[in-house]
């Protein structure tokens, strides 16, 4: 099992959440804050870290087995994210997916940094 931090369409309520196929949700959380935060294409959401002008994200913390993450969730990412390693806001780590270097300067970003939640972004209430 391992820690992962979800952002976008994979938490409860979003269109990607069967994914996680029944992990548990650890807790809500958010990034230490040495990210920025982006909308790519306005079809997902991407971290950036950053060494100044960061913010905290928030997100949920999911406990997935290893072979959810290898066989569900990473095949379908899109090639502008990748698998990092992030800080938490209470210290800890955990594996997140985060804006690949190559894409920083040629995919379509909005900043959303100053948002730091893509459901505010979309308008979209958390689940009830």
């Amino acid at each position: 099992m391992v820690y992962m931090f979800l952002n976008g369409g994979g938490m409860r309520g979003g269109d990607l959440h069967h994914q996680l196929r029944g992990a548990p949700l650890v807790k809500e959380i958010r990034t230490a804050p040495k990210y920025r935060f982006h909308s790519v294409d306005d079809r997902f959401p991407a971290l950036e870290p950053v060494e100044e002008g960061g913010v905290a994200v928030w997100g949920e913390l999911y406990d997935l087995p290893m072979e959810t993450l290898r066989d569900s969730l990473l095949p379908a990412e899109p090639p502008e994210l990748e698998l990092s390693v992030i800080e938490l806001e209470d210290g800890t780590s955990s594996f997140a997916v985060v804006l690949r270097t190559e894409y920083r300067r040629t995919a379509t970003l909005t900043d959303i940094t100053h948002i730091g939640s893509w459901r505010a972004y979309k308008g979209t209430p958390p689940p009830g």
